[in-house]
């Protein structure tokens, strides 16, 4: 029977007893012991963690703002599963604090700010011998929520077709134990969600969907999302908020859109006369890429008019005229310095 399994409480970071103020997002909101105060929804100063001689994470220094899907990104290895461990009071920093939608963390009112957040840390933590649904009745009942926050969840995650409905966890695909694993976080709707490699073992179609999902969910239901990564064009997709960490330490944090205007943009040119194009458009050079190619700065389309007209006038033709960028991977590895790719 699923009411007498003993669920890893610890693992979750949430309390076997029923939350005060009733379950979901709504009636959370009249809990006045616990509101979100400030306009950051996580915070941490000079956040550390150490193991023996090694320093896992150095002095990170994160903010995230509400209602905001923030992606922690890093190479494998760079700390951001040990910080987000530390977030959830799963591991505890050597020194530094955290700051969790307002209320600093302690080891003493873990437990109570812990139930407003959701997680997925790592691999999913699931009974294999229980199906989706009394693995998330079990979670359920430790948060006092209402039944039908399980058909609700699994429909955001596709586990609610009806054929599955009697198939235990233990015969998931590694992309299905996943989607469990994000269906359990979102349980009873929290203001906070913590999502480690969460599109990890899905199929290119699960990966569309898991990323469409993480992107509504500040608009759905106010959630501020934290998702980690070591893909770069997963956070460029899916985030509007970023983090760098490397070899524990933080080397960027700040919007996207900024992210990327750090970013070199150019205009690729190639015509019937390169040499003669070099010579009439002040500031044009060789393209370093292909030799084929002139490039010149990025200019608006009026512009790109006037000098394509001008081009031709003097016999010169252009047979291909594109824009370019920088990609986030080229952005990091101009901010890092890393000569590797993530």
């Amino acid at each position: 029977m699923v009411g007498s399994v003993m669920y890893p409480v610890e693992r979750l970071g949430i309390s076997s007893e029923p939350r005060r103020g009733g379950a979901g997002f709504a009636r959370r909101a009249t809990n006045t012991s616990f509101e979100p105060r400030d306009r950051m929804a996580v915070t941490t100063t000079g956040l550390t963690k150490r193991y023996g001689d090694a320093c896992v994470v150095d002095r990170v220094s994160l903010a995230v703002p509400e209602r905001a899907v923030y992606g922690f990104l890093g190479p494998n290895g760079a700390g951001k599963s040990t910080t987000m461990k530390m977030l959830l009071g799963l591991a505890h920093p050597t020194e530094g604090s955290a700051t969790i939608l307002g209320t600093p963390l302690t080891p003493k009112n873990r437990l109570e700010v812990l139930r407003h957040v959701g997680s997925l840390i790592e691999s999913p933590s699931c009974y294999p011998h229980l199906t989706a649904r009394e693995n998330l009745e079990i979670v359920r009942q430790l948060r006092g929520l209402p039944k039908s926050e399980i058909d609700e969840v699994l429909k955001i995650v596709r586990l609610d077709d009806p054929s599955l409905r009697r198939k235990r966890v233990g015969n998931y695909s590694l992309g299905m134990r996943q989607r469990l694993g994000i269906a359990a976080a979102l349980m009873g709707k929290p203001p906070l969600l913590l999502l480690d490699e969460p599109t990890n073992g899905l199929d290119p179609s699960g990966i569309h969907e898991i990323r469409a999902l993480i992107k509504d969910l500040p608009r759905m239901f106010d959630m501020t999302v934290v998702v980690s990564s070591h893909l770069l064009s997963e956070v460029d997709q899916m985030a509007d908020h970023v983090g760098i960490i490397r070899k524990g330490q933080m080397v960027w944090q700040g919007p996207l859109a900024d992210l990327h205007a750090r970013g070199r943009h150019w205009i690729a040119l190639r015509t019937t006369d390169n040499a003669h194009a070099l010579e009439l458009l002040s500031g044009a050079q060789a393209d370093p890429d292909d030799a084929s190619y002139l490039r010149i700065k990025a200019v608006d389309d009026a512009v790109a008019a006037r000098m394509s007209l001008c081009l031709a006038e003097r016999g010169v033709g252009i047979i291909r005229m594109e824009e370019h960028e920088d990609s986030l991977e080229d952005i990091f590895l101009a901010i890092t310095g890393m000569e590797e790719t993530l």
